[in-house]
């Protein structure tokens, strides 16, 4: 009776995988599936768990890398995350402390801010976008190119 746990837990495990996509779960429900297979063949409850660890952690390191890969070949990156690395004028001085400053790039305005020990950027500057932070871009000053 007990090995109709692990086929519940599988099949859970596999739904919980089938809504997210988000190669978490399977991993764990290919565990299930072997600690399954071993009760019927009449192994105890600890050597299934164990069974059931070792499967999990095995698929986890030996196929999720591939997966990973795999599956995010074909990913996009959105449109916040292709202004990284692309320079911008700033608009309203920038002042992390208070909160203040906004920055142009490819024709729309961002709130910014920098990561810089002073925290501060001045307008007309030309920034270089180095992140994202929710709604804000993370900007520090464009070094200039000595002759």
């Amino acid at each position: 009776m007990q090995t109709v746990y692990w086929l519940i837990l599988f099949v859970i495990l596999l739904v919980i995988e089938i809504f997210t996509m988000g190669l978490t779960t399977i991993w764990f429900a290919g565990g299930a599936l072997v600690a399954f297979i071993t009760g019927i063949l009449g192994f105890g409850m600890v050597v299934q768990v164990i069974v059931f660890i070792v499967v999990s952690l095995v698929l986890l390191i030996a196929t999720r890398p591939i997966a990973v890969k795999f599956f995010n070949q074909e990913r996009q990156k959105t449109n916040a995350e292709s202004l990284i690395g692309q320079q911008a004028l700033v608009l309203e001085d920038i002042d992390t402390l208070q909160s203040k400053g906004r920055v142009e790039v490819n024709g729309q305005e961002w709130s910014a801010k920098t990561d810089d020990l002073d925290g501060k950027i001045a307008k007309n500057t030309v920034v270089v976008i180095e992140g994202i932070q929710g709604v804000k871009l993370i900007v520090r000053a464009r070094e200039e190119k000595g002759c």
